[in-house]
């Protein structure tokens, strides 16, 4: 049976080596309330780069309008690569901050709310957006209080791009009315339905047109990122759920905001959805009630909220019923190889991409693109495939060699990385294994190292 430190090291983190040495409910909570020591330590992406590169990319364009050139110039080119540059560098720090900060659970955490509010990039020059997102409206809020971050989501460049909001002008607007321009609905329908109440929790479809008129006005503005474009927006109140909305510039929407943050129905559908991402696909009742009843109580302290999770008993069953997706395979792999942050950033685009990106891309979940934004899925059948499992095991076998040198002892890494989750099947397996490459694949390509 696995011991609660094992349990600990692989639920609530990216597994061993465990840097806290009593990695227990208390101790976790204590540093997620403490400071973001790895944001400080492996720094990310700011979003005036992106926003800097995205208009030397748009006068480079015009300059290559007005010489009339076929093809890309020079000036476009390396353009895209500082673009490139970016991309690459948001990814490294947050793959660096999951292997090498001794806060799992905080990584974690990022995580999950990155995909709960997930973002893709669909021109090649604003890649490095999504990691911006993660930067300035999850990580900060963490241990906060929803309504906080579900304000900064909302009014990010990143979710205004991804979900077509810098298109939605109010029909009754100025602009909207001379541009002969209306309404977008998109970041209203999925705030309602993904974002916070979920899709089964009774608004209607004058809900999601209210809710888009109060959103007009939300704009990027290509210098400082976002802004309120009071010319665009829908004049008059608005009224979602039964609650009248009125007032100027972002306070009725931040209100309304506020508001959905601390729904009773929005309590139940992310309950619901930290138990399924952390414990099981069919969890407890009784640990989703716990977590329900500490978002009602604490009106959305995430921090409460977490505690409560790690505080019932549920939580800590012993069963891994989880299997780690493509992302967190890797860093717990890369973790057990003590391959360090240090070595991840030295890494070159090609290199990264060889031994990171296009391995995730094999397993199932290409680097910040999912194919909707729902985010990725939960369920265990859907990582646990023929292919998905063929490159996982490819990985395996190949990769550590190129990543370390030499590599551990397998039979040293079973157990430092496995304790009583590996069975005898699996020793006697890595001790008889022809090569020390060999049985270091098979720890990394066992059941008990895809599970947590």
């Amino acid at each position: 049976m696995a011991e609660r430190g094992e349990i600990a090291a692989t639920r609530f983190g990216y597994g061993h080596p465990i840097f806290d040495k009593s990695p227990d409910a208390g101790r976790m909570i204590g540093r997620l309330r403490g400071p973001d020591e790895a944001a400080a330590l492996w720094p990310g992406v700011a979003l005036s780069e992106v926003l800097k590169t995205v208009r030397a990319y748009r006068t480079a364009r015009m300059e290559e309008k007005k010489a009339g050139a076929k093809g890309r110039t020079a000036a476009l080119k390396e353009v895209q690569q500082q673009a490139d540059a970016l991309a690459l560098r948001g990814a490294q720090a947050i793959l660096a901050r999951a292997v090498g900060s001794p806060d799992g659970l905080r990584e974690r955490l990022v995580q999950f709310w990155a995909d709960h509010f997930t973002v893709t990039s669909r021109r090649s020059i604003e890649r490095a957006l999504p990691a911006t997102l993660i930067e300035d409206a999850i990580r900060p809020h963490l241990a906060g209080r929803f309504s906080a971050m579900l304000r900064a989501v909302i009014t990010h460049p990143a979710m205004l791009i991804y979900l077509d909001q810098v298109t939605s002008f109010g029909p009754g607007s100025r602009r909207g009315q001379r541009q002969k321009k209306g309404l977008n609905e998109n970041l209203a329908r999925e705030l309602l339905e993904l974002h916070t109440l979920g899709v089964s929790a009774g608004y209607g479809q004058d809900d999601v047109r209210q809710m888009a008129e109060l959103l007009t006005g939300l704009a990027v503005d290509p210098d400082a990122g976002f802004r309120f474009e009071p010319n665009r927006a829908e004049p008059g109140a608005e009224t979602v759920l039964g609650v009248r909305y009125t007032g100027q510039g972002t306070e009725p929407i931040f209100q309304a905001l506020d508001d959905l943050a601390v729904r009773p129905e929005t309590a139940r559908h992310l309950a619901m959805k930290l138990a399924v991402h952390f414990v099981s696909d069919t969890p407890d009742p009784g640990l989703v009630g716990a977590i329900e009843k500490a978002w009602n109580l604490g009106g959305g302290d995430l921090l409460a909220v977490t505690e409560a999770m790690l505080g019932h008993p549920a939580a800590w069953a012993p069963d891994a019923a989880k299997a780690r997706q493509p992302f967190d395979f890797i860093v717990a792999a890369l973790r057990a190889l003590q391959v360090g942050p240090d070595r991840i950033l030295r890494m070159e685009a090609r290199e990264f991409r060889r031994l990171i990106l296009q391995p995730m891309r094999d397993m199932g979940q290409p680097w910040q693109q999912a194919s909707g934004p729902n985010g990725w899925p939960e369920p265990l059948e859907d990582w646990i495939t023929p292919q998905g499992l063929a490159a996982r095991i490819t990985w395996a076998m190949h990769a550590p060699a190129r990543l370390v040198d030499p590599l551990p002892d397998p039979r040293a890494l079973v157990e430092t990385v496995l304790g009583s989750r590996a069975d005898e099947r699996l020793n006697w397996a890595v001790a008889a294994a022809e090569s020390v490459r060999e049985g270091v694949g098979l720890v990394l390509a066992s059941p008990a190292f895809n599970r947590r």
